[in-house]
């Protein structure tokens, strides 16, 4: 098979590396034609030369074209796999620290609340250029696999504005599953039958079969039993006691997205876990990404150090992307599940959202079954969502600051927090602090500092660091404590 595949954000070492050598553990897929790009020739250059070094390890001849020129590196393309992170640490780090002066306490802030909806304007602005490259130089009716968050609302933006054939792909449903087959006591999660839709994040595991027997009403006891998960997920357990449904997203996630937990800071620790940032620290996976910024200079030596990759098939993960390619182009099948436009698939959300719901895929396409109502529930904190996002696209494609700011004050735990005014002061901050990654807001930006020139702005608490916030550790620290990880990981 000949075709070729494009890794836009292939300076990612982690997610790059390990999608590439998905792909190129199917036999078939091994004389296809491989671009990567990024805008960090540094890093794209360190990737590569891994992969590459992958490559040669396991007899495959095929070469790496790796390029800063998008457009070069999309030319004639069949898949494209978006991996980016628009604005960096920098922008990232805006996200979450303005919002805290507002009282909005994020852990993750790259879906919903504040800190989501100001990544999809900078990622949108970015990923409709994209489009505009794939439509004019890529291969006819080319496929665009989106792994970049906030995945409902770039993938939204890439299907309607776009006019790129594109499916988002995410991990969370994935893990989920292992949870649930952990409690179960089910030694691997494909012995389950699972259903599963919703949206982005927000995915409720509506049927659990095991052996043909439904499971969705252990799940409760078994979650809140469990050594591990009673202490990590609070969050989702009270969900799921509330609504009845499990939800696929970590705790730390989760509690963002909704108005309920993370609103007074004094409840906020009666939630969470500190153990790991992903269970809802106070800007957790900022802490994360900043600890890890120097991942590169200190880990690359390292990896060059290590083995090769094998493309046995042992190294292969469970990212959907491989598998949809593999099952396109060799005919097997495959089910995953996959975020797409709705028509109807969930019959009781908008025909016109992304929604994350179960699909299948073979040599014939990509089809995805009607799921039909969610539970009302579950339909109504999908809805309130659903609504921002919409909000926060059209904002996105239109520079529309009235619709941004909308957006901002129907999110669910922005609007418990703050105000009106509030929100418009915060949009406005957040606006001229992203100034280099959002053109579509150019004359909005100016005006917003004019006002911020004027004075007279509303009090903020300057430097609140949140309710529960860590510390940064160190390079070194982080470094130790990784070696040690995998010290620990060789003797058991």
């Amino acid at each position: 098979m000949a075709f070729k595949l494009t890794i836009i954000g292939a300076g990612s070492l982690t997610f790059a590396r390990t999608l590439f050598t998905d792909i190129m553990s199917v036999r078939e897929l091994r004389n296809i034609e491989v671009a990567f790009t990024d805008i960090n020739p540094d890093n794209l250059d360190r990737v590569t030369r891994l992969c590459q070094r992958d490559l040669d390890a396991n007899g495959i001849p095929t070469k790496i074209f790796a390029t800063t020129d998008r457009r070069e590196a999309l030319k004639g393309a069949r898949y494209i796999v978006n991996c980016v992170r628009i604005g960096g640490l920098e922008a990232f780090e805006s996200d979450i620290d303005i919002p805290l002066k507002y009282g909005v306490d994020q852990c993750v802030g790259d879906t919903l609340c504040v800190g989501g909806i100001l990544y999809g304007q900078r990622g949108i602005a970015a990923v409709l250029d994209f489009c505009r490259d794939i439509r004019e130089v890529a291969e006819p009716n080319a496929l665009l696999l989106n792994y970049s968050n906030p995945m409902a609302m770039l993938t939204w933006a890439c299907i309607k504005y776009g006019g790129v054939r594109t499916l988002g792909l995410c991990h969370g449903e994935i893990h989920g599953e292992m949870q649930i087959a952990d409690v179960l006591g089910v030694k691997d999660r494909k012995e389950l039958d699972v259903v599963c839709a919703g949206l982005n994040h927000q995915t409720w595991y509506l049927s659990v079969k095991h052996n043909g027997q439904e499971m969705i009403g252990r799940l409760l006891e078994g979650f809140e039993r469990h050594p591990e998960y009673s202490r990590t997920e609070k969050v989702r357990i009270d969900v799921l006691r509330r609504f009845g449904y499990y939800s696929t997203e970590s705790n730390g996630h989760l509690s963002e997205y909704v108005a309920w937990y993370r609103k007074r800071p004094g409840e906020i620790e009666r939630w969470i876990d500190l153990s790991s940032w992903i269970n809802g620290e106070t800007g957790g996976y900022l802490r994360e990404t900043r600890e890890n910024r120097n991942w590169f200079e200190t880990e690359f030596p390292r990896l060059l150090a290590e083995p090769p990759k094998s493309y046995g098939g042992d190294e292969r993960s469970s990212e959907h992307g491989s598998y949809i390619i593999e099952a396109l182009e060799t005919g097997r099948t495959y089910r995953g599940h996959f975020n797409v436009m709705n028509h109807g698939a969930i019959s009781n959300l908008p025909d016109e959202c992304v929604v994350e719901v179960p699909c299948y895929v073979d040599g014939n396409g990509i089809s995805v079954p009607r799921v039909g109502e969610l539970p009302l529930g579950c339909a109504a904190v999908c809805s309130q969502s659903v609504w921002v996002q919409r909000l926060a696209v059209e904002a996105a494609v239109t520079g529309d600051a009235e619709l941004l700011k909308q957006a901002v004050l129907m999110d669910p735990l922005t609007g418990a927090v703050c105000n009106p005014p509030e929100v418009w002061q915060m949009v406005d901050e957040l606006l001229i602090a992203q100034e280099a990654w959002l053109p579509q807001y150019k004359e909005v930006i100016a005006r917003a500092k004019a006002r911020f020139a004027e004075g007279g702005l509303i009090p903020t608490n300057e430097g609140y660091r949140g309710a529960a916030r860590q510390r940064v550790k160190t390079a070194e620290e982080v470094s130790a404590e990784r070696r040690e990880r995998e010290e620990r990981h060789k003797r058991e």
